[in-house]
């Protein structure tokens, strides 16, 4: 049984290879670039990568559609339906906003139509959630037309705040998706684990491409995709309470820049490749960081923040599989 779940983890990975290094020459070409702010030069990149994440994770998902219709893999098959139209939806946007640059006003609200589907799936479902410590809480309607909604809006436009650097998306998306899987096979929640292999193997796909130096940025079809994605296996599996873990560094982000009034995060470069807050102002976690080392190079910055999202990874393990 557990060869399906690899299955759809190995196919994600292959179609985000193949899939990001076709994309790249066609980007460039199309003019669909990022200029990479934390090099001299300020090079350009080819943006909207985050396709061949969804592809690829899309790739997962219908392999192990197939396998529950012609083999024996066991999983609610609604459920998987429900997640993917909402993702789909989800990365719609952020294919727009990519193309159009749509207002962040309407960036937060749009999300929260992409629930439908889970809505429904939940409406006829447990509207509980498993809380470490405190055990399960049944929030009722509430959960199902204010937590669900929420919960979708809140985490792709969180993600989409702390990026900007050279494998950072990816990477904590993989540290995040790796959790969440042992978490599923633990827990025994077959549609988890499908949501959370076939992510994985998408991230680290693309992660071939865009670990320093990228030759591809995700975009805000990517980010938003890797927030949504995560939003829905919590959902799904009624694990919530581990999404909040997982995303407390984007939660710390929000934050800082919220005081700052939502500014772009600036850095200077100086000799060594070290990036600084500009001006020495800190607008966001990753400006905390950098004054708190004495500025740090970027390939740094990002190992500091996969291993601060490892931090959390393990605590979730800690607190659902009481390791």
């Amino acid at each position: 049984m557990i060869l399906y779940f690899i299955a759809c983890a190995i196919i994600a990975f292959i179609v985000a290879v193949v899939l990001t290094n076709l994309l790249i020459p066609r980007l460039m070409r199309a003019g669909m670039v990022g200029k990479d702010e934390n090099k001299l030069g300020n090079p350009e990149v080819a943006e909207m990568g985050g396709l061949a994440i969804v592809a690829g994770f899309s790739a997962g998902l219908l392999l192990a559609i197939f396998f529950s219709s012609f083999f024996s893999l066991e999983f609610n098959l609604v459920y998987i339906l429900a997640a993917l139209i909402t993702i789909h939806t989800i990365a719609f946007i952020g294919i727009v906003d990519d193309l159009l640059s749509i207002p962040q006003w309407m960036k937060a609200i749009l999300p929260l139509f992409a629930a439908v589907p889970l809505i429904a799936v939940k409406a006829a479902g447990s509207t509980a959630i498993a809380l470490p410590l405190l055990g399960v809480v049944d929030f009722g309607v509430i959960y199902i037309i204010v937590l669900v909604p929420l919960a979708i809006a809140v985490c792709s436009n969180l993600t989409n705040m702390l990026a900007g650097f050279n494998g950072l998306e990816g990477g904590m998306g993989a540290v995040m998706f790796a959790a969440m899987a042992v978490v599923a096979a633990g827990t025994g929640s077959s549609e988890m684990l499908i949501l959370s292999l076939s992510m994985l193997g998408a991230l680290l796909g693309f992660l071939v491409f865009n670990i320093f130096p990228a030759k591809v940025f995700p975009g805000d079809v990517g980010t938003l995709t890797i927030g949504v994605v995560l939003a829905s296996t919590v959902i799904i599996g009624n694990l919530e309470s581990a999404g909040v873990i997982l995303m407390l560094p984007y939660i710390v982000e929000f934050f800082l820049k919220a005081i700052n009034r939502f500014p772009h995060t600036h850095q200077e470069i100086r000799s060594g490749g070290r990036l600084y807050p500009k001006d020495g102002k800190v607008r966001g976690l990753v400006h905390v960081v950098m004054k708190a080392f004495g500025g740090l190079t970027e390939r740094n910055l990002v190992y500091f923040f996969l291993a601060l999202e490892s931090v959390f990874a393990f605590i979730v393990l800690a607190l659902y599989l009481r390791v």
